[in-house]
């Protein structure tokens, strides 16, 4: 599949950073989102396989526990004093059991409750909060935040923390959006619906389509593509992405 070209900063090349980018969408992003030569941070507790690639992209990978609270000091640690043109908060977490049978929201332990809370919204927060004077930086600066389609009004999920923090994550989103005008920040929250991570990217979109329900990882890798090209002088408030197929989206 032959790949977009993506202008960010006129001819200057893009310095990214992805926050969860070990695994399933992560990992997809951290593979097809940057171009050649690009500069990406990859954010993850174990090491991400996009480092293994020979792709001409510039990769490092920042070892962090999102659900602590010094993670995001340690993110801007690593990229210190570097400008940044992209923050991609990607990670996510949800209770044991959810999304099926198993799910028990009296049975949800204080402790999972706790952390789901930090890695979904609380750490998102804090992450842009220590990563401004990078953004600051850019001449197109963009965060982009991945909430779902469990944070939009009359879902009929049942997992309440999740839920609650994809919610939080869209209020937030809000409120940092006029908090940066001035400094011309553009904030999206993109809310996707089940999208497939189990298919490997690699295979294409046609498998996915075939095989499943769900939305291709790829329209994903598309869509934060396309916002990345965007000028300053719009900004993409959110994006609400159900798969074709979920009728309670």
């Amino acid at each position: 599949m032959e790949k977009m070209v993506v202008i960010i900063q006129g001819d200057r090349l893009a310095n990214l950073l992805i926050l969860g980018a070990s695994r399933g969408l992560g990992a997809a992003f951290a593979g097809y989102v940057p171009d050649a030569r690009d500069t990406v941070w990859l954010v993850s507790r174990s090491r991400p396989a996009a480092l293994d690639r020979d792709d001409g992209i510039r990769r490092h990978w920042v070892q962090a526990d999102l659900s602590l609270e010094t993670s995001a000091a340690d993110v801007r640690a690593a990229l210190g004093e570097t400008r940044l043109d992209v923050l991609l908060y990607n990670a996510g977490i949800w209770e044991k059991g959810a999304f099926g049978p198993g799910y028990n929201f009296e049975a949800s332990p204080l402790a999972e409750t706790q952390r789901l809370l930090a890695v979904n919204l609380s750490s998102a927060i804090l992450c842009v909060q220590a990563l401004l004077p990078n953004l600051r930086q850019s001449d197109n600066p963009k965060i982009i935040l991945i909430g779902s389609t469990s944070g939009l009004e009359n879902v009929q999920d049942r997992e309440v923390a999740y839920v609650a923090s994809k919610f939080g994550l869209r209020g937030a989103a809000y409120a940092l959006r006029e908090s940066l005008r001035a400094d011309r920040i553009a904030v999206t929250c993109i809310n996707p619906g089940y999208f497939v991570t189990e298919i490997p990217y690699e295979r294409g979109v046609e498998p996915v389509l075939a095989e499943t329900s769900g939305i291709p990882m790829h329209d994903l890798v598309a869509l934060v593509r396309c916002l990345m090209t965007l000028s300053r002088g719009s900004c993409v408030k959110e994006i609400d992405m159900p798969a074709m197929r979920d009728m309670n989206a």
